[in-house]
């Protein structure tokens, strides 16, 4: 079951015309529920024209700051990040999500490392979270950030890092890259292979970099990551998270119906599907709580694993070879291929 509490806005803050960012109020007999890894992320909830709808939003803010801060930007037809944007206030309640998600960083104060991060757009939210945790918790490491947008007026906190720059000379180094303007001293175009190999082999050429955070499209996170696999940058080394995607969709036709068992807080509901519907589509119709946010398989909220039978999913762009074949699917990306299928929401 996913844990919602209601939280009031302490204050809604324009970052750019296109975004804003919310800052709840968290009781104190909740800040504990709210503790949080820097890169990790909420999902809010809202009733909108009578439909529920989740949204996950990355934490902009550190962990270290005692503040629990999103970004949200408002998107094309996008229905809550629009709302968002034009008619929520500062007093307002929304329902709140517990922290979660994959793509974080712990510090060690001990640790001296070089980190680098490329973002673009609202990708930058999780990666400034995880910016300011270096810069306050591991005071002998530095961090390169690359950033790509159209215009200076379109970067989301970009008042903030040039703050942070100025704060931590010689750890913390920002590049823009921009795609409508020119700005002197600054990349013009998109993050592409040039951009990433002048950051790394030539800008940066006397730091060996420890780890790469990626963040952004999913053209982005791909052509990144083949650059810094060509430069025999190991797999492991990189951690990305999406913020869109662009994956071709996998054609999965079935016909035929599945007796599934789904695991959520401990408790077994068995139930008969339709082939054609998602296990998360199944799931929730029959009444069951079970943990969604963007049912687009771009978070990763509806992790399940398939202990017994089989299925596909539509589509994938965040679960790794093996994570698949450990039986770990997006529920709202799978579909059941066998007679009988168990899932277990819990054992993940």
């Amino acid at each position: 079951m996913s844990t919602f509490y209601k939280l009031v806005i302490k204050e809604i803050k324009r970052e750019t015309p296109s975004c804003v960012s919310i800052l709840f109020n968290v009781p104190e007999e909740l800040q504990s529920f709210y503790q949080f890894i820097a890169g990790q992320y909420v999902t809010l909830k809202v009733t909108l024209d009578g439909q529920e709808v989740r949204r996950a939003y990355s934490i902009c803010s550190s962990p270290k700051s005692g503040e629990l801060r999103v970004a949200v930007k408002a998107v094309k037809n996008g229905f809550f990040s629009s709302f968002a944007n034009e008619k929520l206030s500062a007093g307002n309640l929304i329902e709140v999500g517990l922290p979660e998600g994959k793509f974080t960083y712990e510090p060690n104060p001990e640790k001296l490392k070089n980190y680098v991060a490329f973002a673009a757009g609202s990708g930058i939210t999780p990666i400034l979270s995880i910016i300011k945790s270096v810069l306050e918790g591991e005071p002998k490491s530095t961090f390169v950030l690359v950033y790509g947008n159209k215009t200076i007026e379109e970067a989301i906190f970009h008042d903030q890092l040039q703050e942070l720059h100025l704060q931590y000379v010689g750890r913390f180094f920002v590049h823009y890259v921009y795609s409508k303007i020119n700005v002197d001293g600054e990349l013009f175009g998109r993050i592409d292979k040039s951009a990433v190999n002048f950051v790394i082999k030539n800008k940066h050429s006397e730091k060996t970099f420890d780890k790469y955070y990626l963040c952004g499209p999913e053209e982005m996170i791909n052509l990144v990551s083949s650059v810094l696999k060509e430069n025999n940058v190991a797999e492991k080394d990189v951690k990305f998270e999406l913020f869109t995607t662009t994956s071709t969709e996998n054609v999965v036709q079935l016909e035929g119906h599945t007796k599934i068992t789904v695991v959520v807080d401990d408790e077994e509901t068995s139930f008969e599907m339709s082939q054609k519907q998602t296990i998360l589509e199944a799931t929730l119709k029959q009444g069951i709580d079970a943990p969604y946010s963007c049912q687009g398989g771009v978070c990763s909220s509806c992790i399940c694993r398939v202990t017994e039978g089989k299925a596909v999913m539509k589509k994938n762009a965040i679960l790794t070879d093996g994570e698949i074949e450990e039986g770990l699917v997006l529920a709202c990306q799978a579909v059941p291929t066998t007679a009988t299928v168990f899932v277990d929401f819990d054992d993940v």
